[in-house]
């Protein structure tokens, strides 16, 4: 119904300062550890309604649509302006709506306290609407922040009545959110067990749902938390599922990613024929996308494996190539590193006279 006055929880909300991040920053690359419970697009937005109510609504319509299409400092203006004139309409769903969204907002640029402050104002008018999907979003929001602000307990608090609500709605994706942010939050305490015991939970959710974008991410995330465990052979499983689902999608970054992880994992259990193969896969696609950097790690990579095979020759030819390309990238640290491991690999080869070419350039 709309009156005239202001919720009590929100009457501070137009106090808020737009922090500078909100215009310097640029926006966030693609998540790969998170999910967030803020689909606006979920969002309805009625398209009837006079005066007051009409330009609420509109504003409210054009700042989703700038926040969906990246302009977030005029999407930021937009929810603003909408959610000043929800405050006077004592609209207090359409309040917390636009709450959220500048929650999102606000978490993209990485502005934490921000979305605390968002987040627990949406979460407040939420409960006085008795809209338990905005409820769901904001303690996802409130969790997400804290975790990133080190308060791993109430970060876990909140993604806990964040999973409650969602599972008393039967919202099958937020709930994979809240397993999946609950298992970060449990792997920065350092309880791995519990870590992947939620992100499994996740995982049946998401198959279920026949999501490859979220299936990728929660692979990955067990992937990482078995490799911190030291449980390799099953780290290298879930990356092995992951980078097929990776490359279906034609996620090139992820892939090369996931393949350093692959390499890495195989290296560590001794698998050092089959590290190779993943690292020489990532840098072929590092070479696609001509991507430098990723290249002359690769390089790297490689040049270390094949020395734990014992092919020394092969691992001299790869030092070589990065050595050109770190000092393409000016890399200096590189070089000093490159030119150690030819002298290494030269003195076992049993050609000293390179080995000392190489400890000359260190010099130089």
């Amino acid at each position: 119904m709309w009156k005239g006055g202001s919720h009590p929880s929100s009457k501070n909300t137009l106090s808020l300062q737009i922090s500078e991040t909100y215009l310097q920053a640029s926006k966030r690359a693609t998540v790969t550890h998170e999910f967030h419970n803020n689909s606006l697009a979920e969002i309805q937005v009625p398209q009837d309604g006079e005066g007051l109510a009409s330009e609420a609504f509109r504003l409210l319509k054009q700042g989703i649509q700038q926040q969906q299409i990246g302009e977030l400092p005029a999407a930021i203006i937009s929810l603003q302006q909408s959610l000043a004139l929800f405050q006077v309409a004592e609209d207090y769903r359409r309040q917390a709506q636009a709450l959220c969204c500048l929650a999102s907002i606000a978490y993209t640029f990485r502005d934490y306290k921000s979305v605390i402050s968002y987040s627990q104002q949406c979460i407040s008018l939420a409960k006085d609407a008795k809209d338990l999907q905005l409820q769901v979003q904001g303690f996802s929001h409130l969790g997400n922040a804290y975790r990133h602000l080190g308060n791993h307990h109430k970060a876990a608090e909140y993604l806990q009545e964040c999973l409650q609500i969602a599972q008393q709605l039967q919202d099958e994706r937020s709930q994979v959110a809240a397993l999946n942010n609950l298992g970060l939050v449990y792997k920065a305490l350092g309880d791995l067990s519990q870590t992947i015991e939620l992100q499994q939970q996740s995982l049946l959710i998401i198959r279920q749902l026949q999501d490859n974008w979220g299936e990728q991410q929660v692979l990955k995330n067990l992937g990482n938390a078995c490799y911190a465990l030291g449980n390799y052979t099953k780290a290298i499983d879930y990356y092995e599922q992951c980078v097929k689902i990776a490359r279906s999608l034609n996620h090139y970054r992820s892939t090369i990613h996931l393949l350093k992880n692959l390499g890495n994992a195989c290296y560590a259990i001794g698998q050092y024929t089959k590290a190779v193969v993943y690292y020489e896969e990532r840098l072929k696609l590092a070479r696609q996308i001509q991507d430098q950097r990723t290249q002359e790690q690769c390089l790297g990579s490689l040049g270390v494996a094949c020395e734990a095979l014992g092919d020394y020759t092969k691992a001299v030819a790869y030092y070589e190539e990065r050595l050109q390309l770190a000092k393409t990238l000016n890399n200096l640290r590189s070089q000093e590193q490159t030119l150690a491991s030819l002298r290494i690999a030269c003195y076992a080869l049993g050609d000293y006279a390179k080995a000392m070419q190489y400890q000359q350039q260190s010099r130089d």
